[in-house]
Order: C-alpha cells, then structure tokens, then sequence
C-alpha cells in the first residue's frame, strides 16, 4: 500500500524523497521538492546596493519582489555568465520567497531515504552545515541542502533588508 505525505512516498518500509535537481560548476544538488515553488528561465535582474555578496538582486515576479540569491556566490565558486541553462529556482526559505541561481534544472527524482548518507564534513569546498547528507544514485553522487540552514539568521536579516531597500527605490 502507497502513501504520500509531506512529499516522501512509504512503500512496505521504504522510503522515497522526491527532489528537485540541478548543477552548480561540477556539482549535482538536490532539494524536496515540496520547497520548490517554480523554475523560471533567466530574467533582468535588478542590483541592490549594499546587499550581501552572494545576493545578485531582486526581480519582480508577477508583482512580487523575490531576492535572488547566486548558488555559486553563496558557495564561495567562481562565478560565471549566464546562459540558456541557467535557470532560478524559487523556493520558500525560512517562510521567505527566495530565487536562486542555479547553472541548469536537471530533474524530479525519487530516490531512496536508505540511499543517502550523512555528509561528509567537506563537499566540493562546501561546509557540511547546510548540507543533509549526500544521495549514492547508480551513476553519480548528489548533494541534498538543508535550505533552513542555507543562511544564518543574521544572513536572513539583511535578505529581508534586499526587501525593503527594493521596495523604497520601487516606490
């Protein structure tokens, strides 16, 4: 008997995550899919003084403004231009929208819970504090975030800042 809740599938003892994928640089990154509210291609994204490193603006989204955040930024990786796979994620942080920039979308995937492991204290120069542990697929590691713990609370501050300083220069 199958039963759904919270975004994870029971089946006779075995649990399933369904996440969302994507690439930063060479890494492949997993989170629940429940968290992801959409996927948008690439849009103008509007700079906002004194705003954290690894905020790249704002966009306005269906009249809603949304920080957006650059995965590779926030990862401490080399950033580079945008292209016709880069997409944003936006997902709920916190109880906060958030977009993020991610180098492409790859896929929805049900994995097994019995396949990940707690990560390692180091991924791809990555600290393990955002980190939930490290999915083993057949072909390829990937790297399940922890979104509630992606930023400090004192980070989390200054996004909301984003917020307030976009919306004084909007109106």
């Amino acid at each position: 008997m199958d039963t759904t809740t919270n975004g994870h599938t029971n089946n006779n003892d075995t649990t399933l995550i369904q996440l969302v994928t994507f690439k930063i640089a060479d890494e492949e990154f997993g989170v629940d899919i429940l968290r992801v509210q959409e996927i948008i291609r690439m849009m103008p994204i509007t700079k906002v003084p004194k705003a954290p490193f690894f905020v790249e603006g704002v966009i306005n989204l269906r009249g809603k403004v949304i920080p957006i955040i650059d995965m590779r930024r926030r990862f401490g990786m080399a950033t580079n231009a945008h292209d016709g796979q880069t997409r944003i994620t936006v997902m709920d942080l916190q109880g906060q929208v958030v977009g993020f920039v991610v180098d492409a979308v790859r896929e929805v995937l049900r994995i097994k819970e019995s396949t990940v492991e707690a990560p390692p204290q180091v991924v791809a120069g990555i600290g393990s504090d955002y980190l939930k542990g490290v999915g083993k697929l057949d072909d390829r590691l990937l790297i399940l975030l922890d979104l509630d713990k992606l930023l400090s609370e004192a980070e989390m501050g200054a996004l909301s800042g984003v917020d307030d300083a976009a919306m004084e220069r909007a109106g």
